[in-house]
C-alpha cells in the first residue's frame, strides 16, 4: 500500500501550526509537528511572505503528498477574522503552488474525528490526537490542532486519497 503524506496546517496571522502525518493503510506516525512564528516578522504582508516562505521550506523539507487546511468560521472581529482568511489564504496558495492537493474540514469534522464529538473542547481533541498518534511529549495547542486537521483526512475512508 502506497505512503501517504498529509500536512495539516492551522493558519494563523501571528502562529501557523502544522503537523505531518505518514499514512500506510491503518498505520498512522505522525513526522513533525511545530509552529511558525510571525509575530516579528513586521508588517502584515511581511507576517503572509513568512508564513509562505517557512511553509514551502517545510513542504521542500518533508514532501507531503497531500495538504489540509480547517475551513474558515465565523469570528465575532472582523478585522481577525479577515486576518485569519488571509494566513488561510497564503498557507493554501502555498500548498497549491508545490502541487499538492489541498482538502478542507469544518471544526465539527475535525473534532468528531478525533474525539467522536463534534463539539469537544480544544484541549480535549489535542490530548486526544496525540495519544492516539502515541505522542507523549507536550505539543502547543496551535501544532496539536494542525496534527487533528491532519489526522482527521487520514481517517476520512470516504474520501479519495
Amino acid at each position: 500500500m502506497p505512503r501517504r503524506r498529509i500536512l495539516g496546517i492551522d493558519p494563523g496571522s501571528r502562529r501557523t501550526g502544522y503537523g505531518i502525518l505518514d499514512v500506510r493503510g491503518n498505520d498512522l506516525s505522525p513526522v513533525v509537528w511545530g509552529v511558525i512564528r510571525t509575530d516579528s516578522a513586521g508588517s502584515f504582508p511581511d507576517r503572509l511572505h513568512e508564513i509562505h516562505a517557512m511553509l514551502s521550506e517545510l513542504i521542500r523539507l518533508h514532501r507531503p503528498t497531500e495538504a489540509v487546511v480547517e475551513k474558515v468560521f465565523l469570528a465575532r472581529n472582523p478585522a481577525s477574522a479577515l486576518k485569519l482568511g488571509q494566513a488561510r489564504g497564503a498557507a493554501i496558495v502555498t500548498c497549491r503552488a508545490h502541487g499538492l492537493a489541498v482538502h478542507e474540514y469544518s471544526a465539527k469534522e475535525i473534532k468528531l474525528s478525533a474525539t467522536g464529538f463534534g463539539s469537544a473542547p480544544k484541549e480535549q481533541v489535542g490530548g486526544m490526537v496525540c495519544r492516539l498518534l502515541g505522542i507523549r511529549k507536550p505539543v502547543s495547542p496551535d501544532a496539536s490542532d494542525a496534527l487533528a486537521i491532519a489526522f482527521c483526512r487520514a481517517v476520512s475512508r470516504d474520501l479519495p486519497p
